[in-house]
């Protein structure tokens, strides 16, 4: 007798989030900028009225898009990132002490992610070291420099963007939209893709396969946005 896998395709972002959301979870969230973030799972994540989230992605959104708008919802509690220059409702709860703040440095943030998916609880870089991201953690002499211990980052649920996935959960992201996806995708407990296009299972290249299917709980297909963050455009 054959088995059949069960299905990982959801017909919504709000149902692909039915049963995952709790008030304090750690959420860690895909894209750079607004290239690559799974808009549609933000969306629902914040129609959700989950509080007190702790987000984990690389940038906070803009002021009306992506994690934005759960800083308008004020339900993050704590932001763990490494560049939010472009979001004012961010800076004005940061300087209010509404927002709790980990800065990490980008590519630090990006390994912690990666470890914390494979299994490494942490890690010892040169990068921060002497500076306020060093403060308080444990550091350890390598051939005569001063590393920092860093911790993998493990998150209770991961939603990312990508291009195409087939019904197994393989994915391939486009371009420069996958940027932190892979890394998100690795570091959720549970983890939520949202895409273009799902193919049946077999239509991908194996070789082409940035994400395997062992990461990736649940489907979503949704269309998208073509948000920019700064136009800039040439006098005509």
């Amino acid at each position: 007798m054959m088995l059949r896998m069960a299905s990982k395709i959801y017909p919504s972002p709000q149902a692909a989030l039915e049963g995952l959301t709790h008030d304090g979870m750690m959420v860690a969230v895909g894209g750079f900028g607004l290239c690559g973030i799974p808009e549609n799972l933000i969306v629902a994540l914040r129609d959700s009225n989950v509080k007190n989230v702790t987000c984990v992605s690389n940038n906070a959104g803009v002021d009306d898009w992506g994690l934005g708008l759960l800083l308008e919802t004020k339900q993050i509690k704590k932001m763990l990132s490494s560049y939010v220059g472009e979001n004012a409702e961010f800076e004005r709860q940061f300087m209010a002490d509404e927002l709790e703040i980990e800065f990490c440095p980008q590519g630090t943030l990006a390994e912690r992610l990666r470890a914390g998916g494979a299994g490494i609880r942490g890690f010892y870089t040169k990068t921060g070291v002497g500076t306020v991201v060093a403060e308080g953690k444990e550091t350890m002499e390598f051939e005569g420099e001063t590393c920092v211990l860093e911790r993998g980052i493990v998150t209770d649920l991961s939603l990312v963007k990508a291009w195409k996935a087939d019904e197994a959960g393989n994915v391939i992201y486009r371009k420069t939209a996958r940027n932190f996806n892979p890394m998100v995708a690795m570091a959720g407990k549970v983890t939520i893709v949202e895409v273009e296009e799902i193919v049946p299972i077999g239509s991908l290249d194996p070789d082409q396969i940035h994400t395997p299917s062992i990461y990736i709980n649940r489907i979503v297909q949704s269309t998208f946005e073509k948000r920019i963050e700064q136009r800039t455009v040439s006098p005509s």
